[in-house]
């Protein structure tokens, strides 16, 4: 896990995803950078302010009732919640729905949220369930692969190991940005440079992106923009 810099924690915490995709590809310098989620998500609160922070995974079921004993679920729930208020700051939870495609538990919602929030994590990914989308607290989004309206029998099953998520493998302590658009991991090799990289990414889309909503613009003007624009570009 490599230290994350404060000028880009607050970089990262005003960016959008794609934005972060891409500059990842302008830090390795080539592109094919592929490891985020595939396919639409849905977000508790479009809009809102990327979450980004070290991965705390696990994995949860719901569909079925449990095999284990009462006391055992109980007391890895609690095991669950003490893995994610560890680690070092800012996290994230990342929960991988074991039922997937057929989840129906919806284990973000109103009480999780609050609990998650108040022991200082930044938001949740899941390919599972959310509900009680109108009474979330603010401040905690939620990437999740569907929204529903049961809890089911939903326990949680494993703690700390590696998770997918709609395409995405996560393990715990990696680096994650998300918003509405999807998730990604962050490599720690590109943590030095990713600052710069963003940077060069807003300013290579301002080549185009000014003119183009200037008055004047026309294809001319298009070709002579366009031009610098693929030098600038990864």
């Amino acid at each position: 896990m490599a230290d994350l810099p404060v000028d880009l924690l607050a970089l990262l915490r005003q960016v959008d995803t794609p934005t972060v995709c891409n500059a990842i590809e302008v830090a390795q310098g080539r592109r094919g950078f592929n490891r985020f989620t595939k396919g639409t998500m849905q977000h508790s609160r479009p809009g809102d302010p990327p979450i980004v922070g070290y991965a705390r995974t696990a994995k949860i079921a719901g569909l079925a009732p449990p095999l284990e004993d009462a006391a055992t679920i109980r007391a890895r729930r609690m095991d669950y919640f003490r893995s994610m208020a560890g680690g070092e700051g800012p996290t994230a939870a990342v929960v991988e729905d074991l039922d997937y495609p057929n989840c129906i538990a919806g284990w973000w919602g109103e009480v999780h949220v609050a609990v998650h929030k108040g022991l200082g994590l930044a938001g949740a990914v899941t390919n599972g369930v959310m509900r009680d989308l109108d009474v979330m607290d603010d401040g905690f989004p939620v990437l999740a692969g569907s929204i529903g309206v049961s809890h089911g029998y939903v326990h949680v099953v494993d703690i700390g190991t590696p998770v997918s998520i709609h395409g995405l493998q996560v393990h715990q302590g990696d680096l994650i940005h998300a918003d509405r658009h999807g998730a990604l991991v962050i490599p720690e090799a590109v943590v030095g440079t990713l600052k710069a990289a963003i940077e060069t990414v807003i300013a290579s889309e301002a080549i185009v992106l000014e003119p183009a909503r200037a008055n004047g613009f026309d294809i001319n003007l298009l070709e002579e923009v366009w031009a610098k624009f693929e030098a600038a570009r990864t």
